[in-house]
């Protein structure tokens, strides 16, 4: 079965195409068939990264109905086992997504065969952001050590919870169940799901226990990225606990992945960091968080919810 990994951060510039560009090349090298999809839509590079000439076809086309089939944007890398969509055609409007065009590649999506997919998505919380983590129960965040890092990657998982709550209701039960939460728990009750969770479970408990069910099931992963020796390596365990207290969803922290200048010298030449520089802490670490992100299983959600 296909495990899909959708890849985000809560801010731009964590490095977050340059995990997934690795993520993919050692899943690869351990014989999963792996496919890397570009959705950092009207931003992509992700085929730089991997050191593809400019494609010739990529995501837009399906998009743009070019081709009738996702899979008929499939590129292949120089890696063994390593496949490429890529976005290098994407026009910024693309950024925008219908969302007959959003549902429409949920769909292919939720279809490919391959071992592991992994999503590269834009950094924040727009909407397309948060559906397409919703495709799956598997996760990867990735933050740096700087507290506004940290305050984003809070409030994109926060998103991610609301979003998948406001799914279960009609628009306007959602609107009620709102307006109640407001009024016994204060304004501050928006921002904060377990309180709305709370009102959700007097008033809806079947729907309330589906929704408990499916957050458990989630098997999210926290990556540290660009960890300089000064910083806090506790940090990502710290993260997931608060996470854990205040909104009930459990993430494993699966690594930290050391600062190393040398990744901006590879990119600038063009060549694979993990080809230049193997021996390095960095690459030792992409390499355990490669193997934690292997043997971590989970299945692709269902999202007629949607």
């Amino acid at each position: 079965m296909t495990q899909i990994w959708p890849i985000g951060g809560g801010k731009g510039g964590s490095g977050k195409s340059f995990l997934t560009s690795s993520l993919g090349r050692l899943l690869a090298e351990q014989g999963r068939k792996t496919l890397v999809i570009d959705l950092d839509l009207g931003a992509a590079n992700l085929h730089t990264l991997l050191g593809v000439p400019y494609p010739q076809k990529g995501f837009s086309d399906f998009i743009r109905k070019k081709v009738p089939r996702l899979e008929d944007t499939i590129v292949e890398t120089h890696c063994k086992n390593l496949f490429l969509i890529s976005g290098a055609h994407d026009n910024f409007d693309i950024a925008n997504l219908s969302y007959e065009q959003k549902m429409k590649t949920l769909r292919a999506i939720a279809k490919l065969d391959q071992d592991i997919v992994l999503l590269d998505l834009g950094a924040g919380t727009s909407f397309n952001t948060l559906d397409f983590f919703l495709i799956s129960q598997n996760g990867i965040f990735v933050a740096t050590p700087e507290p506004t890092a940290v305050e984003n990657f809070y409030r994109l998982i926060r998103s991610i919870f609301f979003r998948r709550i406001r799914y279960s209701f009609s628009a306007s039960d959602f609107r009620t169940l709102e307006a109640e939460a407001e009024e016994r728990f204060g304004g501050d009750a928006l921002g904060r799901p377990d309180l709305v969770m709370k009102v959700i479970a007097e008033s809806s408990p079947d729907k309330h226990a589906d929704l408990q069910k499916e957050m458990a099931s989630f098997r999210f992963q926290l990556i540290i990225n660009q960890l300089r020796k000064h910083d806090n390596a506790s940090l990502g365990l710290q993260m997931s606990k608060v996470v854990s207290k205040h909104l009930g969803l459990h993430v494993e922290h699966a690594g930290n992945v050391a600062y190393d200048e040398h990744v901006h010298d590879a990119i600038y030449q063009q060549a694979h960091f993990l080809d230049r520089y193997s021996y390095t802490k960095t690459a030792l670490d992409l390499r355990a968080v490669s193997r934690r992100i292997a043997g971590s299983t989970g299945k692709q959600l269902t999202f007629d919810y949607m």
